[in-house]
C-alpha cells in the first residue's frame, strides 16, 4: 500500500489494509514481495496529480520486471478524472474512486478489473477494521468526509462530498480501540472538525465529542487539526483552555486576510473578525500554539493586498505557518476569475512569507529556552542515535519542528519533561528531566 496526500487519506489507507487483513491478504513492505499493489492518491491540486501519477508510473514497471500481477489505483485522483486515466495507464487493472475503498477486498478476493466510481458519498455505519500504518503511540481520527463549504479554490465538495459526520459510537469505539494499541496522541481530523454532528439524527457537536474522548484514561493527548475559523466556539476555546490533556494546539486554515479576496474564496468571515478571534486565544491564560495556511497569487491579488497580508502574518506571529500559490484547477469557480497573478509573482511571494516566517519562528523558537514542557519521545534522531527526537504539544506530527534531545533517555511514545536549553528556527534543543 502507497498512501499520498493527506492524514485523512491516510486513514482511508489503513481502513483498507484492515479490511484486506482481515480478508487473509498478507500485507508486505517490500514491492518486489508484492503480486498486489495499491496507490491511494490524491487529486487535490496539480502538484498532487503529478506526484500521483509518477507514483503510479514508478509502481506500474513492476508488472513487467517483477511479480505484480494487479496494480490498483483508488482515492481522490481516479474520483476527479475517472475514466480518462485508463486510456493513459493502461497497465492499472482497478480505478476505485472514494467512495468505493470499503469494497476493496470483496473487489480483490472477486478478482474483478476496470472501473469502481459512485457519487463520494459513502460514510462508514459501523466499525471498519483498521491496520495502523503510523508509529504506535499517534494517531489520526477521522471524524467525518467531505465538506459542504463551497470555497471557490476548492475541488474537495467534488471528490469527496457533502460533509458526512460520523457517528461519535463508531468514533469512540474505534478511540478506544486505538488507545489500547498504544495510542497516547489522538488528532482529531476532518475538512473542518468545528462542523462535525451538526448533520446526525440525533445532532452532537465537536465539544461534546472532545468531552467524551476525554473519559478515555489512556489518550494523554488531543489534538484539533483543521478547524474553520468561523466554527470556533467560546466553549471550545474554555475547553482548550482548561483541560490539560487537549493539545494548546489550533490549527486555523485562515487562507488570507483581505476582505474582497476572502470574498472571493468563499470564506465566511472577514479581516475584522480574525483579528477579534486572534485576541479572543491570545487572552487564554494557557499559552495556545497557532497554525494557519495561506493562498497567495488568488485571482485579484494586488501587492497592495499582498502587503496588507504580509503586515498581517509578522503582527499575529502564528507558531507555525504553512504557505501554497493558488493553482487554477479545472472545474473551480476561482480559474475563471479575472486578474489571474502571474505564477512567477506568486511564488515570489510565497518566499517572502515563508522568509518572514523563519524569522518568527526563531523569536517564537527562542522564548521557549528555559522552559520545560512535556515531549512526545519518538525515537533516535535520524542521524545519529546519540540524541533523541520528539514533539512538544505545541507541534503536530509531520508538519511541525521537534525536540532533539542531547541528554537524557526516554522510551519511543513515553511522553517525558524536557527543559529547553536551545532553539532553531523550527526545532528546540532540550534535556529529560529526570
Amino acid at each position: 500500500m502507497i498512501s499520498l496526500g493527506c492524514p485523512k487519506n491516510l486513514v482511508d489507507s489503513e481502513y483498507m489494509l484492515g479490511l484486506l487483513h482481515s480478508a487473509d491478504f498478507h500485507i508486505t513492505d517490500e514491492i518486489e514481495d508484492a503480486d498486489i499493489a495499491i496507490i491511494n492518491t490524491c487529486g487535490f491540486i496539480q502538484d498532487a496529480v503529478e506526484e500521483s501519477i509518477d507514483a503510479i508510473l514508478s509502481i506500474a514497471r513492476f508488472k513487467q520486471e517483477g511479480n505484480l500481477k494487479r496494480l490498483v489505483v483508488t482515492g481522490c485522483l481516479v474520483q476527479r478524472y475517472g475514466y480518462k486515466l485508463s486510456r493513459e495507464i493502461p497497465e492499472v487493472d482497478i480505478w476505485m474512486g472514494t467512495g468505493q475503498f470499503s469494497r476493496i477486498a470483496n473487489i480483490l478476493k472477486e478478482d474483478r478489473r476496470g472501473f469502481f466510481i459512485s457519487p463520494p458519498l459513502y460514510i462508514q455505519d459501523q466499525g471498519l477494521p483498521r491496520l495502523q500504518s503510523a508509529p504506535f503511540y499517534t494517531t489520526y481520527l477521522k471524524i467525518s468526509d467531505g465538506c459542504s463549504h463551497r470555497c471557490s479554490y476548492c475541488l474537495i465538495p467534488k471528490l469527496r462530498g457533502p460533509m458526512r459526520s460520523v457517528r461519535p459510537d463508531i468514533i469512540l469505539a474505534e478511540a478506544k480501540e486505538l488507545a489500547g494499541n498504544g495510542a497516547k496522541e489522538v488528532n482529531i481530523v476532518a475538512q473542518d472538525i468545528t462542523a462535525y454532528g451538526k448533520d446526525l439524527d440525533n445532532p452532537i457537536c465537536l465539544e461534546d465529542l472532545i468531552e467524551a474522548l476525554l473519559d478515555i484514561e489512556e489518550i494523554q493527548w488531543i489534538r484539533l487539526l483543521y478547524l474553520q475559523p468561523s466554527g470556533i466556539s467560546d466553549r471550545l476555546l474554555r475547553l482548550i483552555e482548561h483541560e490539560e490533556r487537549i493539545c494548546p494546539y489550533m490549527d486555523l486554515p485562515i487562507q488570507h486576510v483581505n476582505d474582497k479576496i476572502l470574498q472571493l474564496m468563499g470564506r465566511d468571515y472577514s479581516k475584522g473578525f480574525l483579528l477579534k478571534l486572534l485576541d479572543k486565544i491570545r487572552a487564554c491564560h494557557r499559552r495556545i500554539f497557532l497554525r494557519t495556511t495561506i493562498m497567495v497569487g488568488f485571482p485579484g491579488e494586488t501587492d497592495e493586498i499582498f502587503d496588507e497580508l504580509h503586515d498581517f502574518l509578522r503582527e499575529a506571529g502564528f507558531d507555525h505557518l504553512g504557505v501554497f500559490v493558488f493553482s487554477p484547477e479545472d472545474g473551480i469557480r476561482a480559474t475563471r476569475l479575472k486578474d489571474q497573478v502571474e505564477v512567477r509573482v506568486a511564488k515570489e511571494r510565497r518566499d517572502e512569507l515563508m522568509r518572514l516566517q523563519a524569522g518568527i519562528s526563531k523569536k517564537r523558537n527562542k522564548e521557549m529556552v528555559g522552559k520545560t514542557v512535556p515531549v512526545l519521545i519518538e525515537g533516535f534522531h535520524p542521524e545519529t542515535e546519540l540524541l533523541l527526537v520528539g514533539r512538544s504539544p505545541g507541534m503536530a506530527p509531520d508538519i511541525d519542528g521537534q525536540v532533539i534531545i542531547n541528554k537524557g533517555y526516554a522510551v519511543r511514545g513515553e511522553i517525558v519533561p524536557v527543559h529547553i536549553t536551545g532553539s532553531y528556527t523550527y526545532d528546540l534543543l532540550g534535556e529529560i528531566i529526570s
